[in-house]
């Protein structure tokens, strides 16, 4: 059985845009879906703000100062044994700061065309599907009617 067998598990991510790229982390070997990339975050605990606990994970995992704008879209993603809530937040990062590699293998700032070279858990590909959708030049306003 998996740590986290029949639990529902409350995530919080960033959306950090620059360029048109967005900022991508793998996760550690030790991790739970070990190697995968995602985007910056962490598990929610109970009782605490997902602002609170984004601006902190990325303080820890990048060693960046975030400011925390508006939540952009839920996912919720059913693994085998365990569901996750995925709460993604748009977030801004100072121009001045590079992103370090505290508690994560690597980071890459990618392009929407390279999402496909990258392995993600299943919420993140949920999310990435979204955002493509969201972001799509393609796309007209008749298409929304």
């Amino acid at each position: 059985m998996t740590k986290y067998a029949g639990q529902k598990i409350r995530v919080v991510t960033a959306e950090v845009r620059r360029d048109g790229r967005y900022l991508i982390t793998q996760r550690l070997a030790k991790s739970i879906l070990p190697h995968l990339w995602e985007f910056p975050g962490g598990k929610v605990p109970d009782g605490e703000s997902s602002e609170d606990v984004l601006i902190r994970l990325l303080r820890d995992k990048l060693g960046v100062t975030a400011e925390i704008g508006e939540l952009v879209m839920e996912v919720v993603h059913e693994y085998d044994h365990y569901a996750v809530d995925m709460q993604v937040y748009r977030c801004e990062l100072p121009e001045d700061e590079e992103v370090q590699l505290l508690k994560v293998q690597d980071a890459r700032w990618v392009s929407p065309a390279e999402f496909g070279d990258y392995e993600f858990p299943g919420a993140d590909e949920a999310t990435i599907s979204a955002l493509l959708d969201l972001d799509d030049p393609a796309l007209t306003e008749q298409d929304y009617n």
